[in-house]
């Protein structure tokens, strides 16, 4: 299928009980494609594990959203808020079908607009695509209201991974 940029609306619709499910299946393949990144193997049943997924069902300071393309599923967004109050990215995904063709950049600039105050976005540099992504879309949204910083990675995530890239908005 050839999806020309802009060819139809970015939408988030909010992921419920009722659509665990679906988020489920999409977060085998985001797992799949963090493997090369993060060290992930499934396990015997065939399937990546992904504990803290329930936490975004029944938690309330967490928030699941698939990410549409008109109709079309496109992908989920995790959400969580952090100590201080900032919300933050806990897992984006696009079907790669509909990378680099704006999808994710709009339901990315969607999503600080739909939260606004203070964000705290976290990537690896060595995922040269999510590097590109985050920074072009602090860009979009107010480059200059935000900042970027580095910090250790958190358990349970080796000690000696490379510092995470977090770009930090305060408003």
């Amino acid at each position: 299928m050839d999806l020309p940029v802009g060819a139809a609306k970015v939408t988030l619709q909010a992921a419920g009980e009722d659509l665990r499910p679906v988020v489920e299946r999409l977060a085998q393949a985001e797992r799949h494609d963090l493997s090369e990144f993060r060290g992930y193997v499934p396990g015997p049943d065939g399937l990546f594990a992904f504990d803290q997924l329930p936490l975004f069902f029944s938690d309330p300071g967490r928030r699941a959203h698939l990410i549409r393309y008109g109709t079309d599923l496109a992908g989920f967004t995790l959400t969580y808020t952090l100590a201080d109050g900032a919300a933050s990215v806990y897992s984006f995904f696009v079907v790669r079908a509909l990378r680099r063709r704006g999808v994710g950049s709009r339901a990315a600039q969607e999503l600080l607009r739909r939260w606004p105050g203070p964000w705290a976005i976290c990537f690896q540099e060595i995922n040269k695509g999510a590097a590109r992504f985050w920074r072009h879309v602090a860009a979009a949204t107010g480059g200059a209201e935000w900042r970027e910083e580095r910090r250790p990675v958190p358990p349970p995530f080796p000690a000696d991974m490379p510092p995470d890239t977090w770009l930090i908005r305060h408003r």
